[in-house]
């Protein structure tokens, strides 16, 4: 049974390259049972394309990955896996001709909806109304009560709050602790900060298609360091500033930032030899944490158009293609 395997996500060494281009190289990383996974990374770092992979939607160019204990490559064991997850895309596509209510009873006959009714309430959208003229909160609550009706054991998300309102994100985040709390594996992607730091046991961070960090979030946190903000009445250059316990420096218009991996003791020496203007001094948030990983650069190679076809696949990979909760044929 899907439920007895102690990782229903494993991957080992995935790679998947689009020609020349990387998608994502040499992945390995374990989601646990029963935990909410965070994958972070900005825009373009390569996360749509490990999930595609995950889905069986992308070949890998190398690698391997099992997700419920199933390989993503092969064609039997990944129908049999279908049945058993929620899959959440990034850019909900529907048609649009179809009714909401049209939409879950396809669904419906596909996995199962028995948590339907329950989720319509938390989730509510005008059922009778065609899917064209939806807003794009509704098109996302719509495919949330998709993705969960069937109570999958495992729910794989790609930006998941994407046209969510924040109350409507709060009560995504409740339902996500409520799988937690019932054994249930929640696995996404997000660059919302605020959201990893809320629900999330562990992140993995990617990088232009690397996993550069993989750890809980408050041990993240916790090596985050401080964060100290000062204003010298002097200008020195921004090496005379890097002593033992600084991880890191660097100039802000009339400011310094620095980063102390360490007690205060070497700053406090350091800042009597300059007049102390004005002075600040923080825990790191995630955001300082995320910045640390990827300084002031974009990742704009990690992964192509979402909508490129891929001659390994053979077909379109369009984060639409394959419905809210993944093509279960």
């Amino acid at each position: 049974m899907p439920g007895t395997d102690p990782h229903p996500v494993l991957v080992d060494g995935l790679t998947k390259y689009y020609g020349d281009v990387r998608g994502v190289e040499d992945l390995s990383f374990t989601v646990e049972r029963g935990e909410i996974f965070g994958f972070l990374g900005p825009n373009g770092a390569g996360k749509s394309t490990a999930i595609r992979v995950l889905l069986g939607l992308l070949k890998p160019t190398g690698g391997d990955a099992t997700v419920l204990g199933r390989d993503v490559t092969d064609r039997w064991e990944l129908r049999d896996m279908k049945r058993h997850i929620g899959y959440l895309p990034s850019d909900v596509t529907f048609y649009d001709r179809v009714t909401g209510a049209e939409i879950l009873a396809y669904f419906g006959r596909l996995r199962g909806d028995e948590r339907r009714a329950e989720l319509l309430d938390r989730f509510p959208v005008p059922l009778d109304r065609n899917v064209k003229a939806y807003s794009s909160g509704n098109k996302q609550k719509l495919a949330i009560v998709a993705t969960f009706m069937h109570d999958p054991e495992l729910a794989i998300m790609d930006e998941p709050t994407s046209g969510l309102d924040p109350l409507v994100q709060n009560e995504f985040y409740e339902l996500l602790e409520e799988r937690e709390e019932r054994g249930q594996t929640s696995f996404f992607s997000s660059h919302v900060l605020s959201e990893v730091r809320r629900v999330c046991d562990r992140v993995g961070i990617i990088r232009k298609g690397r996993l550069i960090e993989l750890d809980s979030v408050e041990n993240i946190l916790a090596e985050g360091g401080t964060i100290v903000t000062v204003r010298l009445a002097e200008e020195p250059p921004t090496a005379d500033l890097e002593f033992p316990g600084t991880a890191h420096v660097e100039r802000r218009d009339d400011r310094y930032r620095l980063v102390l991996s360490r007690e205060f003791d070497s700053l406090i020496d350091r800042l009597h030899e300059y007049t102390v203007l004005d002075l600040e001094v923080r825990e790191a948030s995630i955001e300082d944490v995320f910045m640390h990983f990827y300084g002031d650069t974009e990742d704009t190679d990690g992964e192509p158009d979402a909508t490129r076809m891929d001659p390994d696949a053979g077909r379109a990979t369009g984060s639409g293609d394959s419905g809210p909760a993944g093509d279960a044929s």
